[in-house]
C-alpha cells in the first residue's frame, strides 16, 4: 500500500519542497524529451532517484499494478485499424512512449509518498502556494494521503471476504458490483466519521507547520532541479534559435 515508510535514506532527509520541485522539473523534462534517447536517460535518472529513496522498481510495479493494464492498452488500441492492414505498428510508438513516460512520473510519485510524512506535504504545499488557496490545497492533500490508504485497505478486505465465500465463482460483473458497492458504503461511512473527528479535534485552518530546513542534500536536489528545468527548456530554445 502506498503510504509513508519511515527511514533514513537521502529521500527521507530531503525537504518536501525540494522533492516537489524535483518532481515538477522531472515531469517538464519528460514532456520536453519524448524520444527514446531522452526517455532512456530519464529512466537511468529515475532509477537513481528511486535508489536514493530506498524504493525498488518492484515496489512501484506492485503499487501501480491496477494502472499498468491501462497504460499497456493504449498503444494496442491506437495500432488497431478498421480496415487493412488492420494493425499499424508505427501508430503504437507514440502512445507507448507516452505510457512509459507516465510510468516514470508515477515511480517518482511513489518514492515521494513513501519518504514524506503527510504533515510535511501539507506544509510544503501551503508554503509553495500563497494565501488561503495554499492552506486549503495543503489540507486537501493531507486528507487524500490519509484517507486513500484506508479506502484501499477496505477494498482489499472486501475482496478477501468475497474470495473466502467463493466469490471467485461469480461472474466478473457481479464481483465488480459487490466490491464497488461495499467500497462506496465504506467510503460514505468513513467520511461521516472523519467529519466528526475533525470537529472534535478543532481542525486548524492555519496550523503551525513542522520545522523544516534546507540542508546540503537539498542544495544538490535544487541544482538537479535546475538542470532538469534547463534540459526541459532546451528544445524550445533550440527551435527559436
Amino acid at each position: 500500500m502506498l503510504t509513508y515508510e519511515p527511514g533514513d535514506s537521502v529521500g527521507h532527509r530531503l525537504d518536501a519542497r525540494s522533492k516537489l520541485l524535483l518532481q515538477a522539473t522531472f515531469a517538464a523534462a519528460a514532456f520536453g524529451h519524448t524520444d527514446p534517447v531522452g526517455l532512456a536517460a530519464l529512466t537511468a535518472i529515475a532509477l537513481g532517484l528511486l535508489a536514493l529513496a530506498s524504493t525498488s522498481p518492484a515496489v512501484v510495479v506492485a503499487e501501480y499494478r491496477g494502472v499498468l493494464p491501462f497504460l499497456a492498452a493504449a498503444p494496442v488500441i491506437e495500432s488497431l485499424r478498421l480496415s487493412a492492414p488492420w494493425i499499424d505498428p508505427a501508430a503504437a510508438v507514440g502512445p507507448a512512449l507516452a505510457a512509459y513516460r507516465t510510468l516514470l512520473l508515477l515511480a517518482l510519485v511513489a518514492a515521494y509518498v513513501r519518504t514524506t510524512p503527510v504533515r510535511e506535504s501539507e506544509a510544503a504545499v501551503a508554503t509553495l502556494v500563497p494565501g488561503k488557496a495554499g492552506r486549503l490545497l495543503g489540507l486537501g492533500v493531507g486528507l487524500v494521503f490519509r484517507f486513500l490508504p484506508v479506502l484501499q485497505a477496505d477494498l482489499a478486505r472486501t475482496r478477501e471476504a468475497t474470495a473466502a465465500r467463493l466469490g471467485g465463482e461469480r461472474p466478473l460483473h457481479q464481483r465488480v458490483q459487490i466490491v464497488a458497492t461495499a467500497g462506496l458504503n465504506r467510503a460514505l461511512s468513513r467520511t461521516d466519521r472523519l467529519a466528526d473527528a475533525l470537529r472534535a479535534r478543532c481542525l486548524s485552518w492555519n496550523p503551525t507547520p513542522p520545522a523544516s530546513t534546507l540542508g546540503r542534500d537539498d542544495a544538490v536536489a535544487l541544482l538537479l532541479a535546475c538542470a532538469f528545468a534547463a534540459w526541459a527548456a532546451w528544445p524550445v530554445y533550440a527551435s527559436v534559435a
